[in-house]
């Protein structure tokens, strides 16, 4: 099968890489710096469970140029869903999975609009990683993990394969029959802690060192919560105890994304994450208020910067 890494940055660029690794066919699409630092040197994987190289060859910012895909790992940033979604329309055939490994709980509706063939999955990307410079990405944490399945259609062939060749690469994978509770679990988390950690400019260590901060994270993440149960999602309660164990399991220095695209002047996934679960608040009629206090604040910034794309 033919893998296309749809967006080489920290997530697409480290699962990708994993899979180039064990020899499977990788095509890599990113742009600026980060693109020509891979044509030229390669892509620099950094993890907990050993450093690699993928050689130069399969980097490109021309997606067309491909020539076609069997899989691909979408993975750009929330807000550039669309626009990438029309880029794969010469290289998508019937057969074509598309899986959707980005924040947010609707990218896969906005992906299947753009594209006449294919079938898109959604899916989650457990792992703390990054672009640290052009060219490389590093993981931290030792998160490793991704699950994915469709939403509202069976599993097919194509998506078994994916599956067993994840697990040859190394990673943690799990095929799920319907991927959408898991997109709310990851989405109660991330909007709450994730977006916290850029709100306040802290690290995890220094939230968790707060009981205030902790308890607002908990607040925030329950808002969600309510959300999810009002839609008639089964996800479990906030379960505290879990949480923070979980958390713990990541260096006291861990930031988030949205941290580091704030201070690094680029545009934040405000929208898909705390705007989203607004916006939903409003429709049901839930109230959102450490969630419209979060958006209310940083969306100013993302919207600074949304004519300024990052060039890694």
């Amino acid at each position: 099968m033919r893998y296309v890494i749809m967006g080489t940055g920290g997530i697409g660029g480290f699962f990708g890489g994993k899979l180039a690794n064990s020899g499977e066919d990788v095509w890599f699409v990113a742009r600026g710096k980060h693109l020509e630092a891979m044509k030229n040197h390669g892509l620099q994987i950094k993890s907990t469970t050993g450093n690699f190289t993928v050689p130069p060859g399969t980097m490109t910012g021309d997606v067309a140029s491909v020539g076609h895909a069997d899989v691909v790992l979408f993975c750009v940033k929330s807000y550039d869903t669309e626009t990438a979604a029309q880029l794969l329309s010469p290289i998508v055939h019937d057969d074509t999975l598309v899986i959707s490994l980005q924040n947010g709980v609707d990218t896969v509706d906005k992906i299947r609009k753009q594209l006449a063939r294919g079938h898109v999955y959604g899916g989650v990307a457990y792992i703390s990683s990054r672009i640290t410079a052009p060219g490389e990405v590093t993981e931290v944490g030792g998160f490793q993990r991704i699950v994915f399945g469709p939403l509202n259609s069976g599993v097919n062939a194509r998506a078994k394969d994916v599956h067993e060749s994840l697990v040859r690469a190394g990673i943690k994978a799990e095929l799920q029959v319907d991927v959408t509770k898991e997109l709310w679990k990851k989405l109660i988390f991330i909007a709450s802690m994730g977006s916290l950690t850029a709100l306040s400019r802290l690290t995890h260590g220094e939230i968790l060192a707060n009981q205030r901060m902790v308890s607002l994270m908990f607040d925030a993440m329950r808002e969600i919560q309510s959300i999810a149960w009002k839609l008639g999602i089964e996800v479990g309660p906030v379960d505290e105890a879990r949480v923070l164990e979980g958390l713990k399991r990541f260096s006291d220095d861990t930031r988030s994304s949205m941290y580091f695209d704030l201070v690094g002047e680029k545009p934040m996934e405000i929208e898909a994450l705390n705007g989203t679960v607004v916006r939903f608040g409003e429709e049901l009629g839930i109230p959102t208020p450490i969630h419209r206090v979060i958006y209310s604040v940083l969306l100013p910034y993302h919207l600074k910067h949304t004519q300024r794309q990052p060039t890694q």
